[in-house]
């Protein structure tokens, strides 16, 4: 007999994760490639704009993983947009990547209202969308090469 609940638990939570990360590696050589090398684990890649005192004016943070940067927030002061703040926080997350990470490729979510143009202009192209990403919204998923193929 079985039950189902619907509690948040980090523990299984955690568990969870292990177990699909197992089987997903089992499943895929390419995964399994991925093994002893840097691009094996999920690692965290923060850009910070601050100002003279310190305070945040901008930031990017998102994470590298199997050669490919994932941009999960960017974000510029309203008063401070314009001036190529969020341009120059990408291009550092991007040269961060592609040196430090060697990533080959990076990837975001972006909705229409937010900065699909923003993106394209710096060499993003959209690769999906999904209407209706809230109500009313659509999501932008955008992907950029970050090297080129030989």
């Amino acid at each position: 007999m079985f039950r189902l609940e619907t509690e948040v638990d980090k523990e299984r939570r955690t568990l969870l994760s292990g177990q699909l990360r197992i089987d997903n590696r089992a499943a895929s050589p390419e995964l399994r490639a991925l093994l002893s090398t840097p691009a094996e684990h999920e690692v965290p890649l923060e850009v910070w704009l601050l100002d003279e005192e310190g305070g945040i004016v901008g930031g990017l943070c998102g994470r590298t993983w199997a050669y490919w940067l994932h941009v999960d927030l960017l974000w510029v002061e309203a008063g401070h947009r314009g001036l190529g703040l969020g341009a120059r926080l990408l291009a550092e997350a991007e040269k961060v990547a592609r040196t430090e990470r060697f990533c080959t490729d990076a990837r975001l979510e972006t909705w229409d209202f937010q900065a699909p143009a923003f993106y394209r202009k710096h060499g993003y192209e959209v690769a999906g969308r999904v209407d209706n990403y809230p109500p009313g919204v659509t999501e932008f998923i955008l992907v950029k090469r970050l090297v080129e193929r030989p």
